[in-house]
């Protein structure tokens, strides 16, 4: 074993989502364990913010993360508020990298994106119509990660086998 991956899916999608599947074939074949954790029953609380209960997000991942980063090396990914979640977690633990799938670096209502200083690679659509791709390659230059713009949108549907390539990339370079 390699090391473990926590793949967070996006608001109101699900573990079984798209990418989040095709990350899961990618860190399966280069023999490193998974997990995707489910977010949808904290989605929904929308009494708390219009993006449901985001602090319980972070804590059901953070509470994640430390018992795999206690086993060894831990990679998360995540796509849009997953994310955004897996920045946030990845300063409170020691985590080897970083994988982002469209992230919302700014948020109404939340604090900016920040992550730890680790080999982190990002997608985005140029045609993002919830995060500028402006705001992304601002955010990954003051990092120096590794940043692909591609000519998508938001749900990078047109790119789902670009992103398992980046995943990948990242993985290899562990």
């Amino acid at each position: 074993m390699r090391g473990h991956c926590i793949l967070s899916h996006g608001f109101e999608s699900g573990p079984d989502a798209t990418k989040v599947t095709a990350l899961a074939d990618v860190a399966e074949r280069l023999g490193w364990t998974h997990e995707r954790p489910v977010y949808t029953d904290l989605d929904a609380r929308r009494e708390v913010t219009p993006l449901g209960d985001v602090a319980a997000r972070i804590a059901r991942l953070q509470a994640l993360a430390q018992a795999a980063a206690a086993r060894g090396p831990l990679v998360l990914a995540g796509s849009s508020l997953g994310a955004y979640i897996s920045g946030h977690v990845s300063r409170q633990l020691p985590v080897a990298g970083l994988f982002l799938m469209a992230p919302p670096v700014v948020m109404e209502g939340a604090p900016p994106m920040q992550a730890a200083s680790v080999p982190t690679s990002i997608i985005h659509g140029w045609h993002d119509e919830l995060i500028p791709a402006a705001q992304v390659v601002e955010w990954a230059a003051a990092r120096d990660a590794r940043l692909l713009l591609v000519n998508d949108s938001h749900r990078l549907s047109d790119h789902v086998q670009a992103s398992a390539e980046a995943f990948a990339a990242l993985l290899a370079a562990l």
